[in-house]
């Protein structure tokens, strides 16, 4: 009564004519897996050289991919880490005999119009303007060609920038024009290596000036590299270079860059600005601006579209020797059908269909390169690992680079295992058992 009871409950039948065909539809679906698996593991040598093309290709996609990623990654958390509040005002183009110039190549915003945002802007809490000059520097015996950026006692605080050493110049040395500077953490190592460099002064083209502070480390970002620049107070910085006045006689910037208590704000505060900058710069409607806003959003939004683009180029180089390592999987396969003719002879003389036959070499095909994909994985992560530690470049292995991988590998293993499939079910018996 047990026994019968247990076998209703594993079975789902009493009728042993039911378990023998459960069982029978689990060697059916078992039996190719079985055979392809004997195929694979007989011939070890020929295994080996199918996975290793396989391998070499995955591992190709996803370490090439994860330096992508990682660059994108890197430059995106750049931006970020100046907030995600900002708005970057930059003049327009200049236009001569018909040749239209970068964006921010003309001389249109003026230190006026920071003062017209600063003072009207309903959402603004600072407001950053900044030219930049590149200049010889030279402190004592050491040099350097620096990019000399003219800021005010906004720069800090809307870029979040952080003293290693010393301070920010105040703003009565800013109203005043006083010739101090404040150094990126690369400058100052350069110009002065391990000796202090407070209270040490520079030569700026034609004017010396007093290092009063020194930057944290920041690394490079879209404003540029922070860690290699000078920074004087804007006033000093008209001292040094010729600094460019508009027929009106106001002093031109390079860039303004406005800090908003709010991200939810950008839309309204851009909308705003535009119409401050039209009024000062008299534009009527209808006319083009002769400036540009942008918000952090859109830059983070271009930088990953490009940055994309780069990873998919670098995806599809690498996508080629995983190709190659397909073509590797039918020419072995294509010479285990040769070999195994007699096998499939036989065979198909005891009853196999050419169902069978087709379902057991591309199963074959399929553990080949799943067995390659998933160590070409592991290798691709070491190298991703190794390409970090060594080369100094960040890299991201995501989890969409590891499913595209296996995905493609996997993939090409059917498709180039489909035509020796298809030949080997396509054999004679009668024929294949002669052969020798």
């Amino acid at each position: 009564m047990i026994k019968k009871w247990l076998k209703l409950k594993i079975f789902g039948s009493g009728d042993d004519s039911a378990l023998i065909k459960r069982n029978t539809t689990v060697q059916k679906w078992l039996q190719p897996l079985h055979t392809a698996w004997v195929g694979v593991a007989t011939h070890k040598l020929r295994t080996f050289l199918t996975i290793l093309g396989v391998v070499i290709g995955v591992a190709a996609v996803i370490s090439l991919m994860s330096v992508g990623r990682g660059t994108q990654a890197n430059i995106v958390s750049s931006v970020e880490s100046l907030g995600s509040n900002l708005l970057f005002i930059s003049p327009g183009s200049t236009s001569s005999g018909g040749v239209r110039g970068a964006m921010g190549s003309a001389t249109t915003l003026t230190v006026k119009d920071a003062e017209v945002i600063s003072e009207y802007g309903s959402y603004v809490t600072a407001v950053a303007p900044t030219n930049r000059a590149m200049l010889q520097v030279i402190a004592g015996s050491s040099n350097m060609r620096a990019n000399i950026t003219g800021v005010t006692t906004d720069y800090q605080q809307v870029l979040n920038l952080q003293m290693a050493e010393g301070d920010f110049f105040t703003e009565y040395q800013y109203q005043s024009g006083m010739r101090v500077a404040v150094l990126g953490a690369t400058a100052r190592t350069t110009l002065f290596g391990e000796d202090e460099a407070i209270g040490q002064q520079l030569r700026l083209g034609n004017i010396v000036v007093d290092v009063i502070g020194v930057l944290q480390s920041k690394g490079a970002s879209m404003m540029g590299n922070t860690d290699d620049a000078v920074f004087i107070p804007l006033t000093t910085l008209r001292q040094t270079v010729s600094a460019q006045r508009t027929s009106t006689g106001e002093y031109t910037v390079n860039q303004i860059i406005v800090s908003l208590s709010d991200k939810d704000y950008i839309q309204n505060a851009t909308a705003e600005i535009t119409s401050l900058i039209q009024y000062t710069h008299n534009i009527s409607e209808g006319e083009d601006n002769d400036f540009s806003i942008t918000s952090q959003e859109d830059l983070i939004a271009t930088i990953t579209e490009a940055t994309s683009s780069m990873t998919i180029l670098l995806g599809a180089i690498a996508a080629i020797s995983l190709l190659v390592g397909g073509i590797g999987v039918m020419n072995i396969m294509l010479v285990s059908v040769i070999e195994r003719t007699r096998e499939i002879g036989i065979r198909k003389a005891l009853g196999a269909q050419e169902r069978d036959i087709w379902t057991q070499f591309l199963i074959e095909a399929g553990i080949l390169t799943l067995a390659g994909g998933i160590i070409g994985i592991i290798v691709g992560w070491v190298v991703s690992v190794l390409i970090q530690e060594v080369g100094n470049t960040t890299t991201l292995v995501s989890a969409d680079i590891i499913i595209l991988a296996i995905s493609v590998s996997i993939a090409i293993g059917v498709f180039f295992g489909f035509y020796p499939a298809w030949q080997a079910s396509r054999l004679n018996p009668i024929d294949a058992l002669r052969s020798e």
